[in-house]
């Protein structure tokens, strides 16, 4: 029952930022910049005499974009904003781009697994005993394979890149893999 107690205590101290997928630094400074335009527009609103309605939607918003910010984090690098002109530059447009496509694309694979194999580590180290050391050494062989595959699949996609007049010749050496095998390969690229 101790045992439980602490793993409990050590995910709720430790946080939950090794099963989430941590924003980039680009959408940190999206978020930022979000909050600094919700802001602008709340004051121009108030300042312009504009409607009471409009006035309360971007107060909302600019308390709501706050959140956004300390969710994600924030950013290393603070894009320069002094004034609205600052807020409407081609750059900040740019860094919305990027952030909406680093949004849509799908999560590293690679990364959740390492992830997972570091989770099911702790857990075994905590509860100890033979069975964890046993599953400790199992998750970490699995972790450093893990990582040669990787580093495997990164070689033979440069290969094939730098070397094009071999990359027929490549694919039908890989011809003898299962299904299985050609799944997960390319699954992984």
């Amino acid at each position: 029952m101790r045992k439980l107690v602490l793993v409990c205590v050590m995910f709720l101290a430790g946080g939950c930022a090794g099963l989430r997928f941590e924003p980039s630094e680009i959408q940190k400074q999206n978020a930022w910049l979000h909050e600094k335009t919700t802001q602008a527009a709340a004051e121009i609103a108030v300042n312009e005499n504009s409607s009471e309605q409009l006035r309360k939607l971007t107060h909302l918003s600019a308390a709501q974009s706050g959140d956004f910010v300390r969710y994600y984090g924030e950013p290393k690098q603070v894009p320069n904003v002094e004034n609205v002109s600052d807020l409407i530059k081609e750059e900040n447009f740019e860094i919305a781009a990027k952030a909406a496509e680093d949004g849509g694309k799908r999560p590293d694979v690679w990364v959740a697994a390492n992830n997972f194999i570091e989770l099911g580590i702790g857990i075994a180290g905590l509860f100890g005993g033979v069975l964890g050391a046993r599953a400790v050494r199992f998750l970490r062989e699995a972790r450093t394979k893990s990582q040669a595959l990787r580093e495997i699949i990164a070689g033979n996609e440069l290969f094939k890149t730098q070397n094009s007049q071999a990359a027929d010749a490549f694919k039908s050496a890989q011809g003898g893999q299962s299904a299985t095998t050609r799944q997960v390969v390319a699954g992984l690229k």
